[in-house]
């Protein structure tokens, strides 16, 4: 069937880009406590590393300055900006962020959701995916 979408459109994301402050402590934030594999990430100009996440989809930790450093962030990460990110066993990750100290909210709309923040501050939703 022929894509009747319009030229240009927007149909997917690629990756997402989050800002770190320490590549070292971030990484056994992403690999030890979420259980992320990292990825090959070419030759760039500062320190980094990316996660595939399936589909085609990464996560890219890029360590460069943050601009928002030390600028307040909300309670619940649902009320700032974030990334959402699906999970198969909601329990299982609920398991290793408190094994790790992480704290986290409970979705407010009552999804099978929660939010948390790496060690940076950058919020992360995690949505239960059945099926």
């Amino acid at each position: 069937m022929p894509d009747s979408s319009p030229s240009g459109q927007v149909h997917g994301l690629l990756h997402a880009g989050l800002l770190v402050e320490d590549l070292p402590r971030a990484r056994i934030f992403y690999e030890s406590v979420l259980g992320l594999t990292p990825c090959p990430r070419p030759e760039l100009p500062y320190p980094g590393a990316w996660y595939d996440l399936g589909g085609g989809q990464q996560l890219h930790l890029m360590c460069l300055p943050n601009p928002d450093a030390g600028i307040d962030r909300p309670e619940h990460g649902g009320r700032d900006r974030h990334i959402a990110l699906g999970v198969k066993d909601m329990d299982a990750l609920k398991s290793r962020l408190d094994a790790a100290g992480v704290t986290y909210t409970a979705s407010k709309s009552g999804r099978a959701a929660l939010f948390c923040r790496d060690p940076d501050a950058n919020t992360l939703e995690f949505v239960e995916m059945r099926g």
